[in-house]
């Protein structure tokens, strides 16, 4: 998923539990039916006549969303394919010339936030290729037919309504909100609750931009990973192999729940070792994770900031991806 589940934090989960919008099942309630109950709920929780007027005034159901909720990268193409299409030499070369072009920024937001310039553009990068590719769907087109389908309604249901309070506000252009086919916006592919909740003015002219402005997509972005406890200078993972059989249960296939977190020390008793046949050496803690989930596939110990780009995209691959183009920018 190019835009995907970003970042699903413990205050997220709690509120969605919180946020109990009325059940439709999607194959007893028309499209049109369940918008009008949705309607009449937001109403009652606050958001203006004026603002559900305006925000749904062309809104359709996608079809496309659909489909594209259904076949997402990340869970159909293997680690190698996945990881190669994103982290290669061509986009390492871009980022490397937009960093120069843009040195001055990238090393304050790095000074400032701690999140070093490297991961910003390699998220960058892989959200939207630099900026070039943010979308073209309808967010509230997709965001309601992603409310209505009853695969993530909650999830969905919570980021069309954080979006119409952001409308609300007056904190966001409804006539600008084009973006991904799961409702993300702007250069780092932001979901409407992590623009609430993370997002900052950096160029200092009281709005908040995150398509058109470089300061404050960067800053907010930094902001965003820094504050789910992101550790400057750390590593993301390592790429290893097994010398040994690995009992199954310290073995991790899903994102969803990762566990086993070991020192590194003792992995090296199991027999891990480097992908270079070499000793690995530290004292951080690391889980060991298999994303194909199958024998002769690559294998990788990760640590604590790896976990953390899980919190912006659930995907075992997509976290691989982003640090291993970070390694490639900093090379």
């Amino acid at each position: 998923m190019k835009t995907k589940h970003k970042i699903i934090t413990f205050f997220l989960i709690f509120k969605i539990s919180l946020f109990n919008f009325t059940i439709f099942a999607y194959s007893e309630e028309s499209f049109e039916s369940w918008l009008a109950l949705y309607k009449s709920d937001v109403l009652k929780k606050g958001i203006s006549q004026k603002t559900i007027d305006l925000a749904f005034k062309n809104v359709k159901f996608l079809d496309n969303v659909i489909k594209y909720d259904r076949r997402q990268p990340e869970f159909i193409e293997d680690t190698e394919t996945y990881v190669n299409k994103r982290a290669n030499n061509s986009r390492r070369e871009k980022a490397k010339k937009l960093l120069k072009k843009n040195q001055k920024l990238f090393d304050n937001v790095e000074k400032k936030f701690l999140v070093e310039k490297e991961i910003l553009l390699a998220l960058w990068g892989i959200e939207t290729n630099f900026g070039k590719h943010v979308g073209k769907m309808d967010i509230i087109s997709s965001l309601a037919t992603l409310s209505y389908d009853k695969r993530r309604r909650d999830f969905f249901s919570l980021q069309l309504f954080t979006l119409l309070e952001l409308i609300d506000k007056n904190l966001i252009d409804p006539d600008d909100l084009f973006g991904s086919w799961a409702g993300a916006y702007g250069n780092f592919q932001f979901l409407p609750t992590t623009i609430k909740h993370y997002a900052i003015d950096f160029d200092g002219d009281n709005k908040i931009d995150l398509k058109y402005s470089l300061r404050d997509s960067l800053a907010s972005a930094a902001n965003y990973i820094k504050k789910i406890g992101w550790n400057f200078n750390e590593p993301c993972f390592y790429r290893v192999k097994l010398n040994n059989k690995i009992n199954k249960k310290y073995i991790n296939t899903s994102a969803r729940n990762i566990s086993n977190r070991l020192k590194l020390k003792k992995w090296v008793k199991m027999g891990i070792v480097n992908i270079d046949g070499t000793k690995i050496d530290g004292n951080l803690k690391a889980a060991l994770i298999l994303p194909d989930g199958k024998p002769n596939t690559p294998v990788f110990l990760v640590f604590k900031n790896y976990e953390k780009i899980l919190k912006w995209n659930r995907s075992l691959r997509f976290g691989i991806s982003v640090c291993t183009l970070a390694n490639m920018i900093k090379a």
